[in-house]
C-alpha cells in the first residue's frame, strides 16, 4: 500500500493591497497554527483569523493557485505567515495516519467541512418554500392517515386527493402556513408551505395512497403535496456583500420562536428582485426606541434612541420577494420588524 502525498498549497492572502488592507483586518486573538477539526465549519475558521469573516471569498480569491477555496478537510493545517510584513494564512494538507495490516482495509473518504452549520438549515435547503396566493389551494391534499394513529409520522401511511395521474412517483408534503406580509408597504410577499415530510405513491387512484418515507413533523390532514424537489442542496455559500444601502426587515422567524438567537431561521423582506441570493451578508439592528424626554421641559416631546448593533445574517436561500437567513451571530435579543443592512 502507498500512500501519496499531497502538495501544500496557498489559498489567502489576507493584506495583498493597500485597499484590501483597509478593508481587511485580523482577529486581534487570531492562532498562528491551526488544524481543522471534524464539525468545523468555514465561517467558525475564519472567525478565529479575520474580524469580519464574511470577506473571507475576497481573500482567498487574490491567490490565482486555489481552485476551490471552499474545499478544506479536518486535518488541514492553516499556519499565519508574514511575507513581505504582510500577513498571509496558508495551508498544507493534514495527512492521515494509516496503520497497515495484512488484511482488506475500507475507509470513506472525509468530506469537506462545510461553510455554515448544515443542520441547522437542512430542512430549509431546498424545502420549505414561499409560494404564491393559490399556490397550494389548487395542489392534491392529505384527506386521511391510514390507520387508527394519533400522531402520523414516519412509517404510516397517508391518503391523498388530487394525483390525477401516475406521473410522479414520491410528493413533498407541505404544511400551508400564512402570508409573508411586508411591514412597511404591507404588500403580501407569498405565503409560507411548512416541508412535513416525504413519500412515494404506493397505489394511485382517488385516494392514492402514499408511504411516509421521512417527516421532520406531524402529517395533517389538509396538508398538500407537491412532486419532490429532486434538486441537489447547496453546500457551500460564497459569503458576500449585498449591494450598497440595501435595507430590510425580519418579517418572520421559523418555528415561532419569540426571541431570535444564533442558528435561528429568519424570512426577511428582500429576494431577487431586489438583487438578493444566496451567501449575502446582513447585520442586523434593533429598531431604536421612541422615549419621551423628560428633561426638555417641553410637552409630548419625544426622541428616537439610535438603532443598536445585534448580530449577523447569512442567507442561504432566495425567492422573489422573501429570502431565508440563518443567524450566525447574535449580540442581543433579535426581533420580528427588526432591520438589516448592508454591513
Amino acid at each position: 500500500m502507498t500512500t501519496k502525498k499531497l502538495i501544500g498549497m496557498v489559498f489567502a492572502a489576507l493584506l495583498a493591497s493597500s485597499l484590501f488592507a483597509a478593508d481587511v483586518v485580523l482577529n486581534p486573538e487570531h492562532p498562528d497554527r491551526y488544524v481543522v477539526v471534524k464539525g468545523d465549519t468555514l465561517w467558525d475558521i475564519s472567525t478565529m483569523f479575520l474580524r469580519d469573516p464574511w470577506l473571507w471569498p475576497e481573500i482567498w480569491y487574490v491567490n490565482p493557485q486555489v481552485t476551490n477555496p471552499h474545499l478544506i478537510y479536518p486535518g488541514d493545517i492553516l499556519t499565519l505567515v508574514y511575507v513581505d510584513g504582510k500577513p498571509q494564512l496558508q495551508m498544507t494538507r493534514g495527512y492521515p495516519t494509516v496503520n497497515l495490516s495484512p488484511q482488506v482495509r475500507e475507509e470513506n473518504l472525509e468530506k469537506a467541512i462545510a461553510t455554515i452549520p448544515l443542520d441547522a438549515i437542512q430542512q430549509f435547503l431546498t424545502r420549505t418554500i414561499v409560494v404564491g396566493e393559490n399556490e397550494l389551494e389548487t395542489a392534491p391534499y392529505v384527506v386521511q392517515s391510514a390507520g387508527e394513529h394519533v400522531v402520523t409520522g414516519v412509517g404510516d401511511r397517508v391518503y391523498a386527493r388530487g394525483i390525477e395521474d401516475n406521473v410522479y412517483p414520491v410528493y413533498d408534503i407541505f404544511n400551508p402556513g400564512g402570508p409573508y406580509i411586508d411591514p412597511d408597504t404591507k404588500e403580501v410577499l407569498g405565503y409560507q408551505a411548512l416541508f412535513v415530510g416525504r413519500g412515494p405513491v404506493e397505489q394511485y387512484g382517488d385516494p392514492a395512497t402514499l408511504y411516509l418515507a421521512e417527516t421532520t413533523r406531524e402529517v395533517r390532514v389538509g396538508d398538500r403535496l407537491r412532486p419532490a424537489d429532486r434538486a441537489t442542496a447547496v453546500t457551500h455559500f460564497q459569503p458576500h456583500v449585498p449591494p450598497e444601502n440595501t435595507e430590510g426587515r425580519i418579517i418572520s422567524v421559523l418555528d415561532g420562536v419569540t426571541q431570535i438567537g444564533q442558528f435561528n431561521v429568519i424570512a426577511i423582506n428582500l429576494g431577487t428582485r431586489e438583487g438578493i441570493e444566496s451567501g449575502h451578508i446582513f447585520r442586523v439592528y434593533q429598531d431604536g426606541a421612541v422615549v419621551k424626554d423628560t428633561v426638555s421641559g417641553k410637552r409630548n416631546d419625544r426622541v428616537k434612541l439610535p438603532d443598536e448593533d445585534a448580530g449577523l445574517v447569512i442567507v442561504f436561500r432566495s425567492f422573489e420577494k422573501v429570502s431565508f437567513g440563518l443567524v450566525m451571530k447574535a449580540t442581543r435579543a433579535i426581533h420580528i420588524n427588526d432591520f438589516v443592512r448592508t454591513p
